[in-house]
């Protein structure tokens, strides 16, 4: 997304959304068992990851592979 406007306005932004950054890799790091050192790297830029990947990451609790289509 762009920014725009005063100098000021732009800088307030900016420390917004680093502020909410670091929230977000502090929560990622408690739930994925990371270090904060590989949450900050992986969420730099975009990650893309397999099922499997992003369940060995932490990311998910399973993969579910088929869906059931029994009707009741």
């Amino acid at each position: 997304g762009g920014v725009q406007g005063q100098a000021s306005d732009i800088d307030i932004q900016a420390r917004e959304i680093l502020r909410l950054r670091e929230q977000l890799n502090n929560i990622l790091t408690k739930h994925t068992g990371q270090s904060l050192q590989r949450i900050e790297r992986d969420t730099d830029r975009d990650l893309f990851l397999t099922s499997k990947q992003a369940l060995e990451y932490g990311l998910l609790d399973e993969v579910i592979v088929s869906r059931s289509t029994k009707k009741w």
